[in-house]
């Protein structure tokens, strides 16, 4: 049993990380107070996370339905869905919060996702990154704005060595070439 678990572990150290696109999504930055987060969570299908740089997801990750809420300040949030829900979303937050003060933007466009995935996960991030990204210190489900090199980001940790990273679409392609570089650095 012992030595199972051992080469399980010296596989997965093996294993290099993998980078990739994320699949088209809508994403729309929510503002308001606890009264408009709680119509805006309840018509969003989602219960939003109430500590800052938390993450709420519901659905299989990658799949139709999967929907997000991360809280990146005491009073903003990234909200995340499917890209054939995008309409639907943007309009039952509107209805729900119609008479309350709030923010509801969609940046879909705006914004473009990779996955990062494997045991060295975080120190490809790490490259780049300022954050302690070791596990205690970084958990699942954290998510925050932070930098990678000259970029702005906001990074999930999804699992733990599975991470969400979101850029602007013009910084998507210095982000991926310095991803890249960075696990090639780490093999």
């Amino acid at each position: 049993m012992a030595e199972d678990r051992a080469t399980m572990d010296e596989t997965a150290a093996s294993e290099p990380p993998y980078l990739r696109s994320a699949p088209p999504l809508a994403r729309f930055v929510f503002r308001g107070d606890a009264m408009g987060e709680a119509k805006a969570g309840e018509a969003f299908g989602l219960g939003f996370p109430e500590a800052i740089n938390r993450a709420a997801s519901k659905g299989e990750r990658g799949k139709p339905g999967g929907r997000v809420a991360l809280r990146l300040g005491p009073d903003e949030l990234l909200l995340i869905a499917p890209v054939s829900e995008g309409q639907a979303v943007f309009a039952a937050i509107g209805t729900a919060c119609t008479d309350i003060p709030h923010a509801l933007v969609d940046i879909s466009d705006r914004h473009l996702g990779f996955v990062l995935e494997g045991p060295d996960g975080a120190d490809v991030l790490n490259a780049g990154c300022p954050l302690d990204l070791s596990l205690p210190a970084f958990p699942v489900g954290m998510a925050t704005r932070t930098l990678f090199h000259k970029a702005e980001i906001v990074l999930w940790r999804m699992e733990p060595r599975l991470f969400r990273i979101e850029v602007g679409r013009s910084f998507a392609p210095y982000l991926e070439a310095s991803l890249r570089i960075a696990m090639n650095e780490a093999r």
